[in-house]
């Protein structure tokens, strides 16, 4: 795991074992992913995958941020056309965040052979080019001028090549920036950039395509931390309007990650050969506590349970009624569930289906059972019509069935 992490390596959780060999819990999905693909030989594979990861960092429960926690990742292995897979994962990403709601949102993206272009044509020695990344990378949460600091201070480059990053690094747009990078006289010369900006066209085309472009914004300050990206990278931001008069959106933060790794795979081949591979990561506790947040905000109640129906009884002694109306339910299909007790209140039943947010009671008493029916109760208007016994399981569909 160590030196394919950058700085964010500080955040690995180191153990060793009782024989004293030095282990670490899984930092990302990404690293295990490219192991996987050189113990086994792929070389082609689509693939996505959720599970936990461990940072040894300071939590922000209210952020979202933890020391353990859930990612789902989808990531695209092999030699293929360039941007194609590329395109794939940022319509993904864009499809997940407007399918979640969460609100207005941005999908930021650069690459890094632009930023690496940048850095030499600024007069950044090359191997101080990691370690400026690193700086350029918290852009997104401090101003330039501390950023320039560090660079200076920390980071040892001069203050002229500091100034000259800051001319590109806060330039921000769609393809009419690229187009104008592309005659820069400066980053046109150098071959990195000179890729990376072809292969940004490239995507930009594709995304056109995919009609997301409107919220996808080619931003030079984007420099993501971990050391192994090697071409394209992006990150999804939640974005808000502090007011009517701002025209530039205030980001609340970032919900997804990811980029172009080629070079991973080859790092754990014992002949190094390739894979080339692009992916993203998603936060799925972040944008947890972000839909948490609105849910309490909007005082909207949301159901814990997929429960179709209680099935409920208003008299004693009625629970092998109870039973065995919920066994013809579930052989049915039907979602269906009932309090486990002998002898419920008919009130306690019913405001267990409001709490809890079920739509149907299916009531079944004395009377019913004599007459062969089930009592139907909307649990919102406290409609009630007795259905046939038979039939209860289609009324039930039919009633919930989307309009």
């Amino acid at each position: 795991l160590t030196g394919k992490y950058g700085e964010g390596g500080k955040l690995i959780y180191e153990l060793r074992d009782q024989g004293g060999e030095l282990l670490a819990l899984r930092y990302d999905l990404t690293v295990p992913f490219a192991r996987y693909l050189a113990m086994n030989k792929i070389t082609t594979m689509k693939r996505y995958h959720i599970a936990k990861v461990y940072r040894r960092d300071s939590p922000a429960t209210s952020r979202g941020r933890y020391r353990e926690f859930y990612q789902c990742d989808f990531d695209i292995a092999g030699h293929f056309d360039p941007m194609i897979p590329d395109a794939e994962c940022l319509k993904i990403v864009h499809e997940i965040l407007s399918e979640l709601r969460l609100g207005d949102f941005l999908i930021k993206v650069n690459d890094r052979r632009i930023l690496h272009g940048v850095f030499a044509v600024c007069g950044v020695p090359e191997s101080k080019f990691i370690s400026t990344c690193s700086s350029v990378d918290k852009l997104d949460k401090m101003p330039w001028e501390d950023v320039r600091s560090e660079m200076v201070g920390e980071k040892g480059l001069s203050p002229e090549a500091a100034d000259r990053i800051g001319e590109y690094v806060r330039l921000h747009g769609g393809l009419k920036l690229i187009e104008q990078l592309l005659q820069d006289p400066k980053l046109s010369q150098n071959k990195l950039a000179k890729e990376g900006l072809g292969d940004m066209k490239l995507l930009f085309e594709y995304l056109t395509l995919f009609g997301i472009t409107g919220k996808i914004c080619f931003d030079l300050s984007l420099a993501r931390g971990l050391d192994y990206y090697t071409g394209v990278i992006f990150e999804a931001v939640l974005v808000q309007q502090e007011n009517d008069h701002v025209e530039e959106p205030v980001s609340v933060g970032s919900v997804a990650g990811g980029g172009r790794y080629d070079g991973l795979v080859g790092m754990f081949d014992p002949k190094g050969r390739k894979v080339p591979c692009v992916g993203v990561s998603i936060g799925i506790e972040r944008i947890f506590s972000i839909m948490e947040r609105r849910v309490k905000a909007s005082g909207e109640k949301v159901r814990a349970t997929e429960t179709q129906v209680l099935v409920a009884t208003p008299q004693k002694h009625l629970l092998g009624a109870r039973l065995k109306l919920i066994s013809e339910l579930w052989d049915a299909g039907i979602k269906a569930e009932m309090l486990y007790r002998k002898d419920p209140k008919l009130l306690k039943q019913l405001h267990y289906c409001e709490d809890t947010g079920i739509p149907l009671v299916a009531i079944i008493g004395e009377q019913e059972l004599t007459d062969g029916v089930v009592k139907l109760r909307v649990v919102t208007t406290r409609e009630e019509v007795n259905i046939p016994r038979e039939k209860l399981a289609d009324e039930i569909r039919r009633r919930l069935e989307p309009c």
